[in-house]
């Protein structure tokens, strides 16, 4: 006849003191708690396997399990024998796709992929996609398995991004979990890419173009940066900014070096060295390649009068005080200004550039690759991309930016359109008739 064993109590668990040696409190059905001699209590279960064996499970000590909790455990394990599983095989698998599911959360495969990707992004750019994904992805989503991930869960945090009107943001990190969970799939975590289902799922705003000068008035712009007083390196900054059309950071962070005067040939790099104290100073040409610029005639006369004022110096444009400084990045924006133009209606540095595509367009002499490769501009097409990269053009946009700084020119005393400039006649002291040729 099998004893009869009467259940425990909390203050009898509570109560019981060590002993010499280890000794149990039974309370039935298993499971009992071991009072061991060094004062520590433990849950235990015994039971038979279903292949017959003894078994022995450690549930937790008392009382951080208390009484019912270790009562829950046992009744959670008699149903596994029910069915005809080992509890502690069940643990263990538990504790491993415990384990898998946290490797496979969304954080982890988020650093996969960061890291991925980092390897062709800059070095400020990762930063501040990683910055993101800890301010907005990661609290909401991070330990999370990604197979556990529905459309509504990952669209949750752009919402909250959303709600604050910071909608570029939103898109970015649409963005980002859509290349996360492509991650996924490859790795076979998931079947489809529920971020899939997110395009269109937030607000967007009208895309603001940097405002830019009609052609037609041109002429009053020559005639206001010539007028310009104050520093003379600031005026040479914005004459220079407009005939070679490159970017502020472009222009900003220039070295001497990187302008061979002999081949007429500014070779912006694709990543330039730091200089301390100064944030994004390493950066290159946009696009992460080298950028050649052709300098024509009056271009390579305005910087050999920058040479005068900081020839001396490792940095084209150095900056007032500080030498190995380069100038402010709103320097010819602020000029523009004091020269009565709004540069967030009229025109800024940037829109230099629209300027300069939009006359080259115009005029009907030069090729869609040759006037892409001179903007810099990143093709969205992979094949035409690596041919354009490799066919970098250079006479032809050698041609094209001698015709650009002889058309503004042209410019100086009457506004002439770009395509009558281009159709003069061949007699004309001008790049058309070499081009034609």
């Amino acid at each position: 006849m099998a004893r009869t064993v009467t259940p425990l109590t909390d203050p009898k668990c509570e109560a019981a003191k060590p002993r010499d040696k280890d000794y149990s409190l039974f309370d039935g059905q298993g499971l009992f708690l071991l009072v061991k001699a060094s004062g520590t209590k433990t849950w235990r279960f015994k039971f038979v396997r279903p292949d017959g064996r003894q078994g022995l499970a450690t549930f937790g000590n008392y009382p951080a399990l208390g009484l019912k909790s270790a009562r829950e455990r046992r009744a959670s394990a008699l149903e596994l024998l029910a069915h005809g599983q080992d509890p502690i095989e069940a643990a263990k698998t538990a504790k491993a796709e415990e384990a898998q599911s946290r490797a496979n959360s969304f954080e982890a495969l988020a650093m996969e992929w960061h890291a991925a990707c980092a390897r062709k992004w800059s070095p400020d750019h990762a930063a501040t996609v990683l910055r993101r994904m800890e301010l907005y992805l990661f609290p909401a989503i991070g330990s999370r398995p990604v197979a556990d991930l529905k459309a509504r869960d990952l669209l949750a945090p752009l919402k909250v991004v959303e709600s604050r009107d910071a909608l570029e943001t939103a898109s970015r990190l649409r963005q980002y979990i859509t290349g996360i969970m492509r991650l996924a799939v490859q790795h076979g975590y998931i079947d489809n890419n529920p971020a899939h289902d997110l395009i269109g799922a937030t607000a967007t705003r009208k895309a603001k173009h940097h405002p830019a000068l009609p052609l037609d008035r041109i002429p009053e712009l020559l005639e206001r940066i010539d007028a310009v007083t104050g520093r003379p390196i600031t005026r040479l900054a914005i004459k220079l900014t407009l005939q070679v059309f490159i970017r502020s950071s472009e222009l900003r962070f220039a070295r001497w070096g990187e302008i061979d005067g002999a081949r007429a040939m500014w070779t912006i790099p694709a990543a330039r060295e730091e200089i301390v104290g100064v944030k994004h100073s390493t950066r290159g040409a946009k696009m992460t390649t080298p950028h050649l610029v052709p300098l024509s005639r009056q271009s390579l006369a305005l910087l050999d009068e920058v040479r005068q004022l900081t020839g001396r110096f490792d940095l084209v444009f150095a900056g007032d005080h500080h030498h190995w400084k380069p100038m402010c990045e709103n320097t010819v924006n602020s000029a523009l200004r004091r020269m009565g133009y709004d540069t967030k209606v009229d025109v800024c540095g940037h829109g230099f550039r629209t300027m300069a595509c939009s006359a080259l367009v115009e005029s009907g002499l030069w090729g869609r690759d040759a006037v892409e490769r001179q903007m810099s501009h990143q093709e969205r097409n992979g094949v035409r991309a690596a041919y354009i990269h490799k066919a970098e053009h250079i006479e032809e946009r050698r041609l094209m930016c001698q015709w650009w700084s002889d058309y503004l020119d042209a410019c100086r005393q009457k506004y002439v359109t770009p395509y009558d400039f281009a159709h003069i006649s061949d007699s004309a002291v001008n790049v058309v008739s070499i081009k034609r040729a």
